[in-house]
């Protein structure tokens, strides 16, 4: 006799029975524990992933730039969304609720942060002057000739050169003619020390920030207004070189505050993104990314050799509101780890200052 369809009595004491004695084994299958021990593994791995995001996100929710290693991923920020994704993926899979909560807040802290920083308002008044700005680092001399290349295809008022050696000195002065740059203010040094500024525009020698790499600067006579010119180029954030990245930056920052309301630009290689609070607390002190208010906040200028839009955006161009951008453009020069920027800037005052 065969019975069927009775559930509460004594089959279901039985069933019971057999999951947790002698019948288990029949039921743990290599196909039960295969999928407990990759619901384990994505667990672990969803866990790494978003501990790490999590970490360099908190780092720059609290305005801090941390220790080594979290300034050197900062710099690559927006990338975090991958593995915060990767997180996601992992928690969904492994079905961890917490994890899969975890993974929401971190993509939804990283997207935050990769809004630009920093406000784009107009400047208001009236324009009086323009002035075409390059700036490139040519690698310890390395990029000199696409450097010259690109000066003669853009034609900037204003060069800042960094990482340029003695023999790039030496070249921008036979293959750039006086005639077209006869202003010059320059650190003469070998390697990395060396920089330069040229200028189509007349130049006073002011003087410039102190670093460990040449960085100098000068006023700058853009039709008759008096414009303070600086090339930063500060160390980068060496595993055990943060605190001297700081200083440098902390450097240009004072530089920046200085300014009494004179019009500036500060041009070079930060060696620093957004993402960095050293590189904001710069921008907090009245300076704006010409990238930004080009529409080019976010594209890369190295390294180089990497596809666009890998990368991160170190080299900039900053200016005061009282400058408004347009065209700004990354270009590729050869020979350097770095993309050179050109932008034009415009100057405008206001009604009473006229």
């Amino acid at each position: 006799m065969r019975v069927t369809g009775v559930r509460g009595g004594f089959l279901d004491s039985a069933e019971s029975v057999a999951v947790g004695g002698d019948v288990e084994g029949d039921l743990d299958t290599p196909e039960p524990r295969r999928r407990r021990r990759v619901g384990r593994v994505a667990a672990w791995g969803a866990g790494l992933l978003l501990a790490g995001v999590s970490v360099v996100a908190g780092f720059r929710v609290a305005d801090s730039d941390g220790v080594t290693p979290v300034p050197q991923v900062l710099a690559f920020l927006p990338w975090l969304l991958v593995p915060a994704g990767a997180g996601l993926l992992l928690a969904v899979l492994a079905r961890w609720r917490v994890g899969t909560v975890w993974a929401v807040v971190a993509l939804g802290v990283v997207a935050w942060y990769v809004e630009p920083y920093g406000n784009t308002d107009a400047p208001s008044g009236p324009a009086v002057a323009e002035v075409r700005v390059l700036t490139s680092n040519v690698e310890f001399g390395g990029g000199t000739e696409g450097l010259i290349e690109a000066v003669r295809e853009e034609r900037p008022d204003l060069l800042f050169v960094e990482e340029c050696d003695f023999a790039c000195s030496a070249l921008l002065r036979e293959e750039l003619p006086r005639a077209d740059y006869p202003y010059r203010e320059s650190v003469e040094a070998s390697g990395a020390e060396g920089s330069v500024i040229l200028a189509k525009v007349p130049l006073k020698s002011a003087d410039g920030v102190e670093g460990t790499l040449g960085m100098p600067g000068a006023v700058a006579d853009v039709r008759g207004h008096a414009v303070r010119v600086q090339l930063a180029h500060p160390m980068p954030p060496l595993p055990r070189g943060v605190g001297l990245w700081q200083s440098e930056l902390r450097r240009i920052q004072e530089y920046a505050a200085s300014g009494g309301g004179t019009p500036t630009i500060i041009a070079g290689d930060f060696n620093a993104t957004q993402d960095h609070a050293a590189f904001r607390k710069v921008l907090d002190e009245g300076l704006r990314d010409a990238a930004r208010l080009s529409g080019a906040a976010r594209t890369p200028s190295w390294p180089a050799a990497a596809p666009a839009p890998l990368g991160a955006q170190i080299d900039h161009v900053l200016a005061t509101p009282d400058f408004s951008a347009r065209d700004a453009r990354f270009l590729n020069i050869g020979n350097t780890d770095h993309r050179a920027l050109v932008v034009t800037l415009t100057l405008h005052k206001a009604e009473t200052e006229r």
